[in-house]
């Protein structure tokens, strides 16, 4: 009856703990349309003008290209306005909200050619400040930053060191901020289907993930902490005191 149980409680564990248990071999899978992440106001971007006439292409990077001492450019950074727009030399405002990396690049480059301000340029905008945020039961929890185009829930799971074997798998929660509200997301990890349809499959800047504990590790929480209220407790303070006040009298 024993080893029934033990068994029973064994298979239960692992369908708990296995993700995406609905893929079935060799059937596609469909996934969201590949969406990369767009600028929003307070985002941090670092943007260089590069050019084959060096002092040209200068003139539209801040500080005047100066280098560091490792010889990388660290001339432009640009934080994006509550009205969603960087303001360049020479160019003046340019409506940064809503587009994607590559899409601002372009837009750049686009108005350098058009204004016959640069005739060969290559306008480089990479992430300075872009992060997401892991909490809970995952083995590094913390902020990330976002150093790429896209990223999904996987990924940032992956990156926080993957669930430890005390969080939930099958209620994950993501919060989001949009148009000043917060919205919260669930996704059931071990549901292919869930993970893949889900909104928050691709994250944006900012998002929180939150992993919550298994009951059983929260009651060993909950015991942990009473623990400190038992008599037994107690009773082995005041013997430990006990002890030391004899050794310290003899």
């Amino acid at each position: 009856m024993g080893i029934l149980v033990f068994l029973l409680s064994a298979c239960g564990a692992s369908h708990n703990i296995v993700y995406m248990q609905d893929i079935q071999p060799d059937v596609m899978v469909a996934l969201q349309e590949n969406k990369p992440i767009t600028l929003q106001p307070g985002d941090k971007l670092r943007i260089v003008v590069h050019s084959r006439d060096n002092e040209l292409a200068q003139m539209f990077n801040l500080n005047g290209g100066a280098q560091n001492l490792g010889g990388t450019n660290n001339a432009s950074y640009y934080t994006i306005d509550k009205e969603g727009k960087i303001d360049m030399p020479i160019l003046g405002l340019i409506s940064a909200e809503g587009l994607s990396r590559m899409d601002l690049a372009n837009l750049i480059k686009y108005r350098l050619v058009s204004g016959k301000l640069v005739r060969d340029p290559v306008v480089t905008v990479e992430f300075s400040n872009l992060s997401f945020y892991v909490l809970g039961e995952v083995n590094k929890p913390g902020r990330h930053l976002i150093d790429r185009d896209r990223v999904t829930l996987l990924e940032a799971l992956a990156e926080a060191g993957d669930l430890s074997i005390n969080g939930k798998r099958d209620n994950v929660l993501v919060l989001r901020t949009e148009n000043d509200q917060q919205i919260p997301y669930r996704v059931d990890l071990r549901q292919a289907s869930n993970i893949y349809a889900s909104p928050v499959y691709y994250l944006k800047q900012n998002d929180m993930i939150y992993v919550e504990p298994t009951e059983v590790r929260a009651n060993q929480s909950k015991l942990n902490a009473n623990s400190a209220r038992t008599p037994a407790f107690w009773f082995s303070i005041f013997s430990m005191l006990t002890s030391v006040i004899l050794f310290i009298t003899k």
